[in-house]
């Protein structure tokens, strides 16, 4: 008799596979489900190898443009950045695959979920907080915190050992000796070589960026605009190429972005779970946009509402990274952020050139820079401007940027008066 429906988060690699048939082999029916959140991945023959293995139901969803809707771009209004270098390519992609899960575990009525996280890592607590956020009362079955599992398969030679056993197809390449995680957003590298934090990471190591000494000796120039804090156009002033949905503007940044070898990061971090580790990433299309919001942000908001807003992206970061994206201090973080982001608006100039994004100019409607008395206060030199005195009386531009005056095109008067 079965134990119960149990939904897979289903990779398609040797772990998920092997878990997939132990999960059958304890008694439970399994439905295996792969998200397609832009990993170079043959859908087709997971869903293959899934039936063959014996799954139930098996469920390819196609997550790219709700990842780059609902969960990076709301991550670029923020200007995420975990422990200042980080963009959190993994930690944003795990709710969005979970969303889905609980989705179809509700829909089918299973009463389990279960994942292939290891026990000593965040993806574990990601994938959980997400699930009991959505699906209170569901079960989870981690595999690699039982030890039933994980004193069976102590190593790949085991789930080795293990697939042939049971039939299940196993890599005929040899593995790469670290471990890696790929979506739209980035690639990561951790473990096996790279354990030893001063070793450096091998050349052929990465896949998504160009090395910056051999990427193009012309640059990309790039005009990107932005409207409440997201790009909703990228046009290539290079040769004319313009992308304006999300998920294109968001891939086409991936590729100029790869091609001058942009986004590459070597850190150690802090997990959650109270230990440091060793990663390296590739993050070109989330680098891009982060140079260009931050300018673009500091263009149109106001001074005292930025800083707050970078305490509050700081807030956000952290939450995101240790799983928290469900939760109700995260959602009122967004909230926070999404309205400070109302006027965000304009376009930024950039190029993309050898690892590096230069700024090259910006424009807005709803600036802040005031060129006439940015003109007016060099033309004054060394007077001493004060407010509220017999020197000067100013009205700051935030005051009057988003009144009614400025509506009607008027401006608030500026009283001077110099003493002697």
């Amino acid at each position: 008799m079965s134990k119960g429906t149990v939904v897979l988060a289903y990779s398609g690699g040797l772990d998920t596979s092997c878990i997939l048939v132990w999960l059958k082999e304890q008694g439970y029916d399994v439905i295996a489900y792969l998200a397609n959140i832009g990993q170079d991945e043959d859908f087709e023959a997971a869903r293959k190898k899934a039936e063959s293995l014996g799954a139930k139901k098996i469920f390819i969803e196609d997550l790219r443009k709700e990842f780059v809707e609902d969960f990076i771009w709301p991550s670029v209004q923020a200007n995420a950045v975990y422990e200042d270098r980080y963009l959190m390519g993994t930690a944003i992609a795990r709710p969005c695959i979970a969303r889905r899960q609980v989705e179809i575990a509700r829909k089918e009525g299973a009463q389990f979920v279960s994942h292939g996280a290891t026990g000593k890592g965040n993806d574990q607590i990601r994938f959980e907080l997400t699930c009991y956020a959505l699906y209170p009362e569901v079960k989870i079955i981690a595999p690699w915190r039982i030890p039933e599992f994980y004193n069976r398969f102590r190593g790949r030679k085991d789930l080795m050992e293990y697939a042939q056993k049971f039939g299940i197809p196993v890599p005929v390449t040899p593995k790469a000796p670290w471990s890696m995680d790929a979506n739209l957003m980035h690639i990561s590298y951790e473990s096996g070589i790279l354990e030893n934090p001063k070793s450096q990471a091998p050349p052929d190591l990465y896949l998504m960026t160009k090395n910056p000494a051999d990427s193009p000796n012309e640059p990309d120039v790039l005009e990107m605009e932005f409207r409440n804090g997201v790009p909703i156009k990228v046009t290539n002033e290079t040769n004319g190429i313009s992308k304006n949905a999300p998920l294109e503007i968001f891939s086409y940044l991936n590729e100029i972005g790869g091609k001058h070898g942009v986004g590459r990061i070597d850190i150690v971090e802090n997990r959650f779970i109270g230990m440091k580790s060793r990663g390296i990433y590739e993050t070109p299309g989330g680098t891009i946009l982060l140079k260009a919001h931050l300018d673009i942000e500091t263009f149109t908001m106001d001074k005292e509402v930025r800083r707050i807003k970078q305490g509050l992206g700081i807030k956000f970061s952290e939450l995101v990274y240790n799983g928290f994206w469900y939760s109700p201090e995260c959602d009122f973080v967004r909230h926070c952020i999404a309205k400070s982001q109302e006027n965000v608006e304009g376009k930024v100039q950039l190029s993309v050139f050898k690892g590096q994004v230069y700024i090259l100019g910006r424009e807005s409607p709803k600036s802040l820079y005031n060129e006439e008395l940015v003109r007016w206060v060099n033309f004054l030199g060394n007077v001493c401007v004060c407010l509220e005195s017999s020197c000067v009386r100013l009205t700051p531009e935030a005051l009057w940027a988003g009144s009614a005056l400025t509506k009607v095109g008027k401006k608030p008067s500026i009283w001077l008066s110099i003493s002697t």
